[in-house]
């Protein structure tokens, strides 16, 4: 069992940057790969950035390439998104999910993943 806590989450003008993080519980935390998922209103669940168990392999939305950055801590069992160069699109709920690493793979969709955070609001003003 792993509980997610999403945080850092807020408004910003088009053009800052925020730091999202995301505190995981429990002990087995460095056996799952993380990933970052998004949504807006009325949008479907997107996928964002996500990161192998060790933190060796990272992945990112075309998107967000080269504005946002996904990376980890396991001795702090913490998963962090660095958000820059921040459009008025990017606004959304962002969540924080596990997937179990022997079950990974590179860009797996939202619905095959195990643990979920309950979201943080990510507003960007124009």
């Amino acid at each position: 069992q792993v509980q997610l806590v999403e945080s850092g989450g807020g408004l910003v003008q088009a053009g800052g940057s925020l730091r999202l993080s995301c505190a995981a519980s429990g002990r087995t935390f460095s056996s799952y790969a993380m990933g970052w998922f998004r949504q807006a209103p009325g949008k479907e669940r997107e996928f964002v950035a996500a990161i192998s168990w060790s933190g060796g392999n990272t992945y990112y939305a075309d998107s967000v390439k080269g504005r946002f950055t996904i990376s980890r801590d396991n001795a702090k069992n913490t998963v962090l998104l660095q958000m820059n160069s921040l459009k008025p699109e990017d606004t959304a709920v962002y969540y924080c999910a596990a997937k179990w690493a022997p079950f990974y793979s590179a860009y797996d969709p939202w619905h095959t993943y195990d643990y979920w955070g309950q979201g943080t609001q990510v507003t960007v003003s124009s």
